[in-house]
């Protein structure tokens, strides 16, 4: 079951509790209401009705023939009734309405000497039935008082109520979402604030807040986010500044390899097979100090200055044609992807994808570009084995080693290369990840943001 925002569920609660209180105005209105109304109608009948049976009781005492007359003139509308049970006979004045509809214990206490009433529906009209005794005789008059005029205002008033309670709670969900809004604001932009920071915008704070209650909230995150980020660039400046001491030495040892290298059939047995495992790793070495100082400018770098719209097909054709070896299958989508970002990086992000298939899974099978779901999306299939499930997280950390050597060939690297992909990709907005290609081997997916044509 999907669970509601906090927002949603307080814009709910507040939605509900504004039904609840306004069901209570509205029940407590209509029964004051309603039940004063009633009241007053069934006065104002059984008043009426006690002054026409006595002049009903007074036309049978003195015998007047004007009976039918009077019965008429009783009459106080067109849906009003007055019914004279009277020596085993029945007349009826008004509208005709059939002395059998009434209930006979209604007109038995007439009969018997005492007054009655009771609310009927009587062919589909809602009268107020008054039975009162004729003392002259032993019969029973009975008014029919229509309530045709008291059941329309009691309709609009339940329409009403109605009406008042959903307008109150769709008021009250609006009022609940809006003060929603307004009392989780600070805990949107922390979230902003924090997914900068988790993108690598080590500059992103939070706005200074005028609510003491906000205010040490605001101080804290503000005060981690400076020491982190004084934290990364002591780090990045001690990386750099290590690569930098590192170089000079580097660029003798790879000098003096390469002479070694020219002169391997000099050395034969042992000794040679010593050079060459010298010479590599002298080779990846001088890698890993370029990716080193790659990663430390890119952490000590806040904004990329040189940002342009680029076509993806055309950058990674042009990165897979000036590598060495044979050619690369190279699968482009039309229309070619357009991305915005540096093209250094992401020619650099593709070209250590490309050499981390050569090195460490037996070279590359194929590259494809091509949109997918408004994405720039970059494919590098390897011939490898594959990366477990458990490692394709891990392979994109600096350094990282673990379970992961010996299963991607005998050289693991040294976790710069795709450390410094995941880096360069994320700056841009975009995601990298490890797939199993199929037919077997590991498919390397670079997802970036399009452009806008």
């Amino acid at each position: 079951m999907p669970r509601f925002s906090l927002r949603w569920r307080v814009a709910l609660a507040m939605g509900l509790g504004s039904v609840l209180l306004t069901s209570a105005v509205a029940v407590a209105i209509w029964n004051l209401t309603s039940g004063y109304m009633l009241r007053q109608r069934e006065q104002s009948a059984v008043r009426q009705a006690e002054v026409n049976v006595r002049l009903v009781d007074a036309a049978l005492s003195s015998g007047s023939d004007g009976l039918t007359g009077l019965l008429t003139g009783l009459t106080t509308g067109p849906d009003s009734t007055v019914l004279l049970f009277h020596d085993g006979q029945v007349l009826t004045s008004g509208r005709q309405v059939d002395a059998r509809l009434l209930p006979p214990g209604l007109v038995d206490l007439g009969r018997r000497g005492t007054p009655a009433a009771q609310r009927l529906l009587v062919d589909g009209i809602p009268v107020l039935a008054v039975t009162l005794p004729i003392e002259s005789t032993d019969g029973a008059y009975v008014e029919l008082a229509p309530l045709v005029q008291l059941d329309r205002t009691f309709r609009f008033l339940s329409a009403l109520l109605v009406a008042v309670t959903v307008v109150s709670g769709l008021l009250g969900v609006a009022l609940g979402s809006w003060a929603g809004r307004r009392a989780l604001r600070p805990l949107t932009e922390l979230t902003e604030a924090a997914s900068r920071i988790a993108g690598g915008d080590l500059r992103a704070r939070l706005p200074t807040q005028t609510d003491p209650d906000l205010t040490s909230l605001a101080t804290t995150f503000n005060a981690t986010a400076e020491a982190l980020e004084q934290r990364v660039r002591r780090d990045a400046r001690f990386a750099g500044d290590v690569s930098h001491e590192l170089r000079s030495p580097l660029t003798t040892m790879v000098n003096a390899a390469e002479v070694l290298r020219r002169r391997r059939v000099q050395v034969p047995g042992t000794a040679g097979k010593a050079l060459d495992l010298l010479t590599s790793e002298v080779d990846r070495f001088a890698r890993m100090v370029v990716d080193l100082l790659e990663i430390s400018r890119a952490d000590q770098q806040a904004e990329d200055p040189t940002l342009e719209t680029i076509d993806l097909a055309s950058l990674v054709a042009n990165v897979v044609a000036a590598r060495p070896g044979g050619p690369v299958p190279l699968d482009a989508g039309s229309p070619p992807p357009q991305v915005f970002g540096d093209r250094r990086r992401l020619d650099r992000a593709v070209d250590n994808l490309l050499d981390n298939a050569e090195r460490h899974a037996g070279g590359v099978v194929r590259v494809g570009v091509r949109s997918h779901g408004g994405k720039a999306r970059v494919e590098v299939d390897d011939a490898g084995p594959g990366v477990p499930p458990e490692l394709r997280d891990r392979i994109f950390d600096r350094f990282d080693r673990g379970a992961r050597a010996g299963r991607r060939g005998a050289d693991t690297g040294s976790g710069l290369g795709l450390a410094l992909v995941a880096q360069h990709v994320q700056r841009h907005g975009g995601t990298v990840r490890v797939e199993d290609r199929p037919g077997g081997g590991a498919r390397f997916v670079v997802e970036l943001p399009e452009a806008e044509r």
